[in-house]
């Protein structure tokens, strides 16, 4: 299993670029950050310092979306970095939550996402792509070789059903083991419907993951403290399913949607952070199914599990007060227990 560490480009970008340093010394393969520019520093300036002061680390956006860059200059940048680093990025890719909300706008389609993914793997390969209207462009300055795989954000049916189709990559953004064994296996589904391997497709898991000492009470409501952010950064994704398919749906599982019942709002200024006052309806049981909370046993756990389920990618959520002890502990008990 690969193992990625998410960070959000919060200055001082030294800080980000440290940590993921870090990560690549504790035996993590990817690292990821935020977009969303309103709200964080720019991850794609970031990236080439964190590819010049690393020697294999891949890193990429978890996620970018087709709203906020035009497609070619997306793709430009990818191809840029990979020209100067070797093969080295992934564009991850969703509907843009954050970004496009808080800069005043409708998170994408779709079918939007689908003809960017397109365009921005093309260019970002070498290859030529229509950029609408019957406009084709190819990057002249591209060398052979280049490739730019594009990850899929999911949770929807439609959305999982184009990820099996479309996408290099899965990115699925919580740990539950049920909701994972769901997801994974409509994404797979839809991949060999489409006449496609479905081992093409990188399954990559990404949520919080907070070691602690011991499972003592104390111990455990502190973790839960530091990692409740993220089933409100979820439910803003569930929200938008329960509006367009009903609160009780065939096509999305009540083990998504039902804890959002008591959501009241959500502002994006605390959007990723512990602490954020807006995810107090997030119960317990959740931040335990969609995290990785508890001794170092249990992480093991939990990550053999997912293993099990088709994940390839493992990615740590590392916003909270331990940062760089859960870097070390995945580096020197977890990673080597899970790979062996």
């Amino acid at each position: 299993m690969d193992f990625g560490l998410v960070l959000q480009a919060d200055p001082p970008a030294s800080r980000v670029i440290s940590l993921m340093k870090r990560a690549e010394r504790n035996g993590f393969t990817y690292g990821w950050t935020f977009d969303s520019a309103v709200l964080w520093q720019e991850p794609f300036v970031i990236y080439s310092q964190i590819l010049a002061n690393t020697t294999t680390l891949k890193v990429g956006p978890m996620v970018t979306n087709p709203g906020t860059r035009t497609w070619e200059v997306t793709a430009s940048t990818f191809a840029t970095l990979n020209d100067m680093f070797g093969n080295r990025t992934v564009c991850g890719i969703g509907r843009g939550d954050s970004a496009m909300r808080v800069a005043g706008r409708k998170p994408n389609t779709l079918a939007r996402i689908s003809e960017a993914m397109k365009v921005i793997r093309d260019l970002g390969s070498g290859r030529e792509a229509d950029l609408g209207g019957g406009t084709v462009v190819r990057f002249p300055w591209i060398k052979e070789g280049a490739e730019l795989p594009v990850w899929m954000a999911a949770y929807g049916p439609k959305a999982l059903k184009m990820t099996g189709e479309e996408a290099d990559g899965f990115i699925l953004q919580l740990a539950d083991l049920y909701l994972t064994e769901y997801m994974v296996k409509a994404v797979k589904d839809a991949a060999v419907a489409a006449g496609r391997d479905p081992a093409e497709v990188t399954v990559c898991v990404a949520a919080p993951a907070y070691v602690t000492e011991d499972d003592s009470p104390e111990a455990l409501a502190h973790a839960r403290e530091q990692c409740r952010w993220f089933g409100g950064m979820v439910g803003n994704h569930v929200a938008d399913l329960v509006s367009k398919y009903g609160e009780h749906s065939a096509a999305v599982p009540d083990e998504l949607t039902d804890y959002i019942k008591a959501r009241e709002g959500y502002d994006y200024s605390h959007h990723g952070r512990a602490g954020n006052p807006d995810t107090q309806f997030v119960p317990d049981e959740i931040v335990d199914r969609f995290c990785l909370i508890g001794p170092v046993e249990k992480h093991i756990e939990k990550l053999d599990a997912l293993r099990a389920l088709g994940v390839d990618q493992f990615a740590v959520y590392d916003m909270h007060d331990a940062q760089e002890a859960v870097i070390e502990a995945y580096g020197s008990r977890v990673i080597p227990a899970v790979n062996g």
